[in-house]
C-alpha cells in the first residue's frame, strides 16, 4: 500500500500543498510513446520547462500517456509531489480519468479542442485544417488525398469540410488512416498512389508525417509540385531545409509552451479558479512544395512506379 499525498489533499479539501511538494511541475506526453520522439512536442515541452524556470518552478519529471502501464513510473506518478502537470496532446477519456484522479492542477495545449473542464492553450487545428485545405483548392486541386489519423481528429475534419464547403465529393480511397509520423506518412502515400487513382495533392495534418509522404511520392517517380501538390502543418524547423522547402501551416509553439507554463503556474498559485481557454493565431508558411494542379491528374502505376 502507497499513501496517495495528493488525494489525502482533497480528501480533507486542504488548498496547500501536500507535504515534501516543491515548487514543480510535470509534463506528459499524451500522443506519442517515447518523450523525445516528436520534434513538435519535444518542442513545445522546452518552451514550457524555460518558461516555468522563469517563475522559478522546474519540471520535475516528464512521461508518456503509455508509462503509466509501467509499475515504477505508474508509483511515481499515483504519489507524485508535483503542483501541476501540463498535457501535451489530445488525450481520451481514460486518459482524463486518470488525471482528474492524480492531479489537482492539469493545463492542457495541443491542435484538438477538449472536452474536458481543464485550462486549454490551443492552436485551432480545425481551421488550420480548412486553411491549408483552401490554399490547395486556390491551386484548382479537386482531387486531395489525407493521410494521418482520422478518429477524433479535428484535423481530419477540417479535411472533410473544407471539401465540401467547396462542393467537392468526399473519397474513401483518398484517405489513409495512418499514424502521425514520417512512417505513417510514407506508408498512407504509398498506399493511395498504389490504387493508381486520380490525384493531384496531398494534405498530410504534420510536417513529420509530410516527410514520409514526400518520400513516397518521390519513389513513385513523381515531382513536386509539378506533380503532385503537398501541405501539412506544424512548420518545425526541417520543414525549410527539405528539397522542396515544406509549404505547411505555421504554429507558435514556443508561445503555447509560455501560455501554458504561465497558465498552469497561475492555477497553483490561485490567480484564476474558473477554466481558461487561450487560442494562438497561425499562418500559412508559403514555400515550394504546392504549386497549380496540372491540366490532368496524374496516375500512380503500380506496375512500374511511375
Amino acid at each position: 500500500y502507497t499513501p496517495n499525498s495528493s488525494a489525502r489533499q482533497l480528501k480533507m479539501g486542504s488548498h496547500t500543498a501536500p507535504a515534501g511538494a516543491s515548487r514543480s511541475i510535470a509534463c506528459l506526453f499524451a500522443r506519442i510513446h517515447e518523450a523525445e520522439a516528436d520534434t513538435f512536442f519535444t518542442a513545445l515541452a522546452r518552451s514550457i520547462e524555460k518558461e516555468a524556470f522563469k517563475h522559478g518552478y522546474i519540471v520535475k519529471y516528464t512521461f508518456t500517456a503509455f508509462d503509466v502501464n509501467d509499475p515504477n513510473i505508474f508509483r511515481l506518478i499515483s504519489d507524485n509531489h508535483v503542483d501541476g502537470v501540463a498535457v501535451l496532446g489530445r488525450c481520451d477519456k481514460q486518459l482524463l480519468k486518470f488525471l482528474k484522479q492524480y492531479f489537482r492542477y492539469v493545463a492542457y495545449t495541443g491542435l484538438n479542442n477538449l472536452d474536458a473542464k481543464y485550462d486549454q492553450i490551443v492552436c485551432n487545428g480545425y481551421e488550420a485544417a480548412k486553411t491549408a485545405m483552401e490554399h490547395l483548392l486556390k491551386l484548382k486541386h479537386t482531387r486531395i488525398a489525407y493521410v494521418g489519423e482520422t478518429s477524433n481528429e479535428d484535423r481530419y475534419r477540417g479535411y472533410r469540410t473544407a471539401l465540401a464547403e467547396a462542393g467537392l465529393p468526399f473519397c474513401r480511397e483518398l484517405v489513409a488512416n495512418e499514424p502521425l509520423s514520417s512512417e505513417g506518412g510514407y506508408q498512407g502515400t504509398d498506399l493511395i498512389l498504389k490504387k493508381g487513382i486520380a490525384v493531384s495533392a496531398f494534405f498530410c495534418p504534420n510536417d513529420a508525417t509530410a516527410i514520409g509522404s514526400m518520400r513516397a511520392i518521390k519513389e513513385h517517380g513523381l515531382a513536386i509540385p509539378d506533380d503532385i501538390s503537398l501541405i501539412s502543418i506544424d512548420d518545425i524547423d526541417t520543414a525549410q531545409y527539405l528539397t522542396p522547402m515544406l509549404t505547411t501551416i505555421h504554429i507558435p509553439v514556443e508561445e503555447m509552451g509560455q501560455m501554458t507554463a504561465k497558465t498552469l503556474i497561475d492555477r497553483i498559485e490561485g490567480g484564476h479558479t474558473l477554466p481558461m481557454k487561450i487560442s494562438l493565431p497561425y499562418y500559412i508558411a508559403g514555400r515550394e512544395s504546392c504549386g497549380e494542379c496540372p491540366a490532368s491528374g496524374k496516375r500512380a502505376d503500380p506496375g512500374n512506379g511511375a
